[in-house]
C-alpha cells in the first residue's frame, strides 16, 4: 500500500527505518549578544572574579551551618539568652573565615586554570592538575615549603578527583 508521497506504508505507518532517523536541525549562528556574552565569560579575570564571589557565598553557608554546631563548653551555666548570642557570634565568625576561605580558593583557581588553559589552548585535565596545584601551594604557603608542597599535591590530587567524577555525570 503506498500514501500520496511513493512511501510504503505498512499497517498504517512507515517502515521502521524511516521512523528511527533522527530529525535533522539546521545550524543556528549564535546572535551578537551570545557571542559578547561568550567574550566576556572567556576573560580570565571576569571568570577569576565570579569564582572568587560564588566561592565567598558557598564559605558563608559552610560557616553559618559549622558554627550552629558549635557548642559551649559551659553550656550548662549560660541561660538561653547567652547560648543563643553566643552561636550567633560564632556563625559570624566561621561564616566570615570560611567565606574569605573559599573565596580566595575560587579566584586562585579559576584563575590559574583559565591561565593555563589560554597559554596551551587545549581544555583537559593538565590544566586542572596545574590550577589544584598552584592553589593548594597558595593557601598552605603560609606553612613553610613542606606544608606548600603538601598543599600543591593534595589540592591537585582532588581537583582531578572532583574533575573525574564531574566528567563522568554529563
Amino acid at each position: 500500500m503506498a500514501d500520496g508521497s511513493g512511501k510504503a506504508i505498512e499497517n498504517g505507518s512507515l517502515n521502521p527505518t524511516e521512523a528511527e532517523k533522527p530529525k535533522i536541525e539546521p545550524i543556528r549562528l549564535p546572535s551578537v549578544e551570545e557571542i559578547r556574552g561568550q567574550d566576556i565569560w572567556n576573560n580570565c579575570a571576569v571568570r577569576s572574579v565570579v569564582s572568587g564571589v560564588m566561592g565567598g557565598g558557598i564559605g558563608i553557608f559552610m560557616g553559618l551551618f559549622l558554627g550552629a554546631l558549635d557548642n559551649p563548653l559551659m553550656q550548662d551555666e549560660m541561660t538561653g539568652r547567652q547560648q543563643f548570642i553566643y552561636q550567633a557570634k560564632q556563625m559570624g565568625r566561621r561564616s566570615w573565615s570560611s567565606a574569605k576561605a573559599f573565596a580566595v580558593m575560587g579566584l586562585v583557581f579559576s584563575a590559574a586554570e583559565c591561565v593555563v588553559e589560554k597559554a596551551r589552548a587545549k581544555h583537559d585535565i593538565t590544566n586542572t592538575v596545574v590550577a589544584g596545584c598552584a592553589t593548594g601551594g597558595a593557601i598552605s604557603a603560609k606553612g613553610g615549603p613542606k606544608a606548600a608542597c603538601a598543599g600543591c599535591a593534595g589540592f591537585a590530587a582532588f581537583s582531578v578527583v572532583i574533575e573525574k567524577f564531574l566528567e563522568s555525570h554529563q
